[in-house]
């Protein structure tokens, strides 16, 4: 909670800070890689800052939290930060690179609003980020616990098992630890990252969702070679397809991630578009072999059925259970998908109960669109569960 003395200047001042926070993250960031290149180099997505995602998604989040401290000041943040927490534990982050972090935003902050940070509000303001900072600090200690990686020590080598070509553009590596251990438990629909060593010496890390059974003693991970288009092309996703064989050993982190299935027997709707069935493959798993009577409603929607990752897994998954429903989209069904709709994913034609709890993964443009349908049809927003791969730009535009 901001104490009574920063409220009144964070309110005052939070229009401006919002008007040039996108110029003051692009400066932070140019000033933290100048300062120290190895981030950019071994920690921080390269390609996501090229193209200006992980700007946008810093902006958002602390635009986010400071209205949220002015508007909800009884809440707890930890709803909203719960995402960025699981990130940085799968990243490796620890407490004291929220000192550099600060040294730099702050740096920058100045730098653009000059004058106007007085004293006072540059002591607002310092109030706002450690708010923040600690609140990130207590979760990410949590996740370090939990996973048994205390301090931050996440990574473990994870030897590939097999690989399976999914589709002309993805592939599957089951994983086993090296040293012949389980590879341990996970929840259903969490996500490992995964760091490897770039020609140009670069230990770039992403992250892939768990799209196996969470009690199989294996991990899988599902890889979508991102091709060059609009923006850069994925350099880990084309290392791992060109490089990821049987007996080859990856740095793997432990399992993190927010978006996981509860306990419970109420009907349930996940809802999928391209790579993001993933996490929603590892959770039918776990439902599958639990026996579940619950209902579950399943959407996926694609290009084609040729671009499908796990098409046939996930029919397989959903005969299984008693009370779940398939249903497929596909802009190109071809004559190979019966049964299948033309076209995008039409949530609002289906029959929906009304205490459904949804889970949403995909493209963003995807996922608004589903949620927009699910909140007209009167499900609550705080039903509405979503994974984002990459920065999360819908917080930053919230």
């Amino acid at each position: 909670m901001l104490s009574e003395q920063s409220v009144p200047v964070v309110r005052a001042t939070l229009p401006a800070v919002g008007a040039a926070i996108g110029e003051i993250t692009e400066l932070f960031y140019t000033k933290l890689f100048d300062d120290r290149p190895e981030l950019l180099r071994d920690l921080f997505n390269r390609g996501n800052q090229a193209n200006g995602e992980q700007q946008k998604a810093l902006a958002g989040s602390i635009a986010a939290f400071a209205t949220m401290l002015l508007e909800h000041p009884e809440a707890r943040p930890d709803a909203l930060l719960a995402r960025i927490s699981h990130k940085h534990a799968s990243l490796g982050i620890t407490p004291d690179q929220y000192k550099l972090v600060h040294q730099h935003l702050f740096a920058a902050i100045v730098e653009v609003l000059g004058d106007a940070v007085t004293p006072e509000v540059a002591a607002a303001w310092d109030e706002v980020y450690w708010l923040m900072a600690n609140a990130l600090i207590a979760l990410e200690t949590g996740h370090y616990r939990e996973a048994g990686a205390a301090g931050g020590g996440t990574w473990r080598p994870m030897e590939i098992v097999e690989r399976r070509e999914e589709t002309p553009e993805s592939f599957s590596l089951v994983l086993r630890r090296a040293d012949g251990a389980p590879a341990g438990p996970f929840r259903p629909g969490q996500y490992v990252s995964v760091q490897v060593e770039l020609p140009d010496g670069a230990r770039q890390i992403r992250q892939y969702s768990l799209s196996g059974a969470p009690d199989a003693g294996q991990w899988r991970i599902t890889v979508k070679r991102v091709r060059g288009g609009a923006g850069p092309e994925g350099e880990v996703s084309s290392w791992l397809h060109a490089h990821a064989r049987a007996g080859e050993v990856l740095t793997v982190s432990a399992p993190f991630g927010d978006l996981v299935l509860p306990e419970g027997d109420g009907p349930l709707l996940l809802a999928s578009a391209g790579i993001g069935v993933t996490p929603m493959l590892s959770m039918l798993h776990h439902l599958a072999a639990a026996g579940t009577g619950r209902p579950v409603i399943v959407v996926h929607a694609d290009r084609s059925p040729a671009d499908h990752a796990h098409r046939e897994e996930l029919s397989r998954l959903v005969r299984a259970l008693p009370d779940a429903r398939l249903h497929l989209w596909y802009e190109e069904p071809g004559d190979d998908a019966p049964g299948a709709a033309r076209g995008r994913a039409d949530v609002a034609s289906l029959d929906l109960p009304g205490d459904l709890t949804a889970y949403l993964c995909g493209p963003l443009p995807f996922m608004r669109a589903v949620r927009g349908d699910l909140l007209g049809r009167g499900v609550p927003a705080s039903a509405v569960h979503y994974e984002v791969f990459g920065p999360d730009l819908w917080l930053a535009a919230a």
